[in-house]
């Protein structure tokens, strides 16, 4: 048992009291909370007295320390952690063994992008849904419930959020981020690290500083300019980092121009620390690290899961040899120590490692909560909302399952609610509910044909390791066979059809056609059913827009066709698109979606009237013109000028976008705020951000294809 665990429950409840306290700036003195700590007596340890500056507190402690226990403090111990180490109930992703001479307690870390990854846990639904609910209340939720189920399994740190922009559909990791937008991306991590972070939780934003596959990702070389980086893949960290105050940054794997990612200085020391005033720690992915040295002094502070490139022998030869400076050393143990400090794990008691004491009722109204907003309604023939139907007719085994991608993100649930029970308990006693796994095309069609209404589902196959080959339901999906099929013989049996995707991302649809209803449901969660049933009988508005564009075919994609930009020749590829990354793909290159970035129905209508536009803002006014309440999602897009032919700018970009409610009728005014960054461009010359003169074309509208109100600012001709 580590130092700390199996407290009596009074103690625990009397600790965890006090750091809420302390989170909500309690007037607690600062020798209370260390007598309630593990640190010691600040008379005896001054670096123990809560009453200090984390700075001045890491100054104190760092002298005191031998070289062997800095050394330590720079890499986790548990050579089992990560995705491949178990599910046991006290298997941590990674673990810091702390120091008891000195006061410095364990730091125990769990993965936590989509729930917490040990043992059983809330399985919330794919970071992808959470992008789609267009919801930064929703993302604080999200990130407050993972954080305190991690708080609960004995965690100090939890990894997560994902914030890589989306560059391809094929990614095998597409369902743990936040899609292909950075405003997007960067508007949802900053609540949920502010949600994680107020439970008393410490994240780790991850991976910078560009991830974009899995095909090679360990020696991937990737080629990316400097004002791709700073505006396409950057600006969710830069957020991350300044307006949410993010513990820590996790560094990914393989070379940005030439340098590795846990080595690089330009971007570790330079960008983040130095510009964007970073003062938390950088832990690596898992063996990301390449070089003691280049580590060392590329900005590299905690090696996980073990120190192959940070142990005594290899760090100490390198100090000998004047690779490395104590200085370095020394600067990085600091930097761990300031943000443990920070976060008051010296001034309190071990975290209990207790599931008795997780809300599972609060958990699972959260993941219920968030899949509802998420859920995307891309197709609706007047079949939805249900209307009573006497019979209905599941087809395919994701009727049964709750699908989920793999890898780091993959979540064992508590217990789990199918869309068939949820489906039939909502149907009620009247309903009669048949099922077929849909491996027979012709006995599925069969079932579906005696229905009033069939409901197909249909799933990819994603997660960490492998990229997808294909964009089609039957890629990466052997087992399930030809689902393209399966739903166009079900349509052609019932007229009726609706098809619900539960996809990590976008997929093919050359059905879209044949059928009367399409629902993107994503990776559900562990509340799956309740969530889809009451979406489907219009208990709540679906409240998803899409944070990915849903191609007609494979080559419509970004990075498609070209094997030097998608997977790379001789492992390296080079990101010539630029800045054309998602929705501003299609846009540039004039080719019409499927389903575009930012669509999604409602069971209701909305108008858009009033436009204003100034330089700070832009109001517009959002009606509800139909006869049901509903969720509008106004989206703001920018066209910016160009500053010449060598920085050309997409058509438009998001730059704002809200969540609204409203009931039948009804109006609600909603204002996006502007800054000169809303304006801004890279500028690669004087490396910083620039405003050009010109005109700049203001769009409002439900998706970045559906432009409702338009008008300009700036010198417009």
């Amino acid at each position: 048992m580590r130092p700390g665990r199996g407290l009596p429950a009074a103690l625990a409840v009397a600790s965890a009291l006090a750091l809420t306290a302390v989170l909500a700036g309690s007037p607690a003195t600062g020798e209370a909370r260390a007598a309630a700590g593990r640190c010691g007596d600040p008379a005896r340890r001054p670096w123990c007295d809560a009453a200090l500056a984390p700075d001045r507190r890491a100054a104190l402690l760092l002298p005191e320390m031998t070289a062997d226990e800095k050394i330590a403090m720079l890499a986790a111990d548990d050579p089992f952690g990560g995705p491949l180490g178990g599910f046991s109930e006290d298997a941590h992703a990674d673990t810091g063994g702390g120091i008891d001479r000195l006061g410095v307690p364990p730091l125990l870390m769990a993965d936590g992008p989509a729930g917490v990854r040990q043992g059983r846990a809330t399985a919330l639904p794919a970071p992808i849904a959470l992008a789609a609910a267009f919801d930064p209340g929703a993302a604080r939720l999200y990130g407050g419930t993972v954080a305190w189920e991690a708080r609960h399994r004995g965690n100090d740190l939890v990894f997560g959020p994902t914030v890589d922009v989306l560059r391809t559909p094929r990614n095998g990791r597409t369902f743990e981020g936040f899609g292909e937008d950075p405003y997007l991306s960067a508007t949802l991590a900053v609540p949920w690290i502010e949600g994680a972070q107020a439970r008393g939780v410490m994240t780790s934003v991850k991976h910078m500083a560009v991830y974009t596959q899995e095909t090679d990702r360990l020696s991937l070389t990737m080629n990316v300019d400097p004002r791709t980086l700073r505006e396409i893949y950057l600006p969710p960290f830069e957020a991350a980092v300044k307006d949410a105050g993010a513990a820590t940054v996790m560094c990914g794997f393989g070379r940005l121009n030439g340098r590795w990612a846990c080595q690089d200085g330009a971007v570790l020391n330079g960008i983040l620390r130095s510009e964007w005033g970073f003062t938390g720690f950088v832990p690596s992915d898992h063996t990301a690290a390449q070089d003691t040295a280049g580590a060392a002094n590329g900005g590299l502070d905690m090696e996980l899961p073990v120190g192959r490139r940070y142990n005594a022998f290899l760090l100490k030869t390198a100090v000998a040899q004047k690779k490395v400076a104590q200085a370095t050393i020394d600067a990085h143990v600091r930097n761990i120590l300031r943000t443990m400090f920070r976060f008051g794990l010296f001034d309190r008691q071990a975290y209990p490692n207790d599931l008795t004491r997780i809300d599972r009722t609060a958990s699972r109204n959260a993941a219920r909560t968030i899949e509802e907003g998420g859920i995307t309604l891309l197709k609706n023939d007047g079949v939805l909302p249900l209307t009573a139907p006497r019979s209905i007719a599941l087809i395919g085994r994701a009727a049964r399952e709750s699908p989920s991608g793999f890898g780091s993100a993959k979540v064992v649930p508590f217990a789990t609610v199918s869309a068939q029970e949820g489906i039939a308990r909502r149907a009620g006693s009247g309903a009669r509910v048949a099922y077929h796994d849909g491996d027979d095309h012709r006995g599925a069609a069969e079932t579906a044909r005696g229905a009033d209404l069939a409901i197909v589902f249909a799933t990819d196959s994603q997660g960490e390791f492998f990229d997808k080959s294909c964009l089609t339901l039957r890629c990466g999906e052997p087992l399930r066979g030809d689902q393209d099929g399966l739903i166009s013989e079900v349509a052609k049996a019932n007229p009726n059809t609706i098809v619900v995707l539960n996809t990590g991302g976008p997929v093919l649809t050359p059905w879209a056609g044949q059928v009367r209803g399409i629902v993107e449901a994503w990776y559900p969660g562990q509340e799956a059913g309740d969530a889809l049933a009451r979406v489907l009988y219009g208990d709540v508005d679906p409240g998803g827009r899409l944070p990915v564009t849903f191609p007609v075919g494979e080559n419509d994609a970004p990075a498609s066709g070209n094997p030097a930009q998608y997977p790379g020749l001789g492992k390296s590829t080079t990101f010539s698109e630029g800045v054309m990354v998602g929705y501003r793909h299609y846009d540039a290159k004039g080719i019409a979606p499927r389903f575009p970035f930012g669509h999604g129905l409602s069971y209701t209508t909305f108008g858009y009237s009033g436009l204003v536009v100034t330089s700070k803002a832009v109001q517009v006014t959002v009606t509800n013109t139909g006869r049901r309440p509903g969720v509008a999602v106004p989206q703001l897009y920018i066209g910016m000028p160009s500053p010449g032919v060598e920085v050309p700018q997409p058509p438009k970009q998001l730059k704002g976008y809200a969540k609204v409610a409203l009931a039948p009728g009804k109006s609600a005014k909603v204002t996006f705020p502007l800054s000169p960054r809303s304006l801004a461009y890279w500028n690669v010359e004087a490396e910083a951000w620039r405003v050009a003169a010109g005109c700049y074309k203001i769009m409002v509208g439900d998706s970045s294809r559906r432009i409702a109100r338009s008008g300009t600012l700036g010198t417009c001709r």
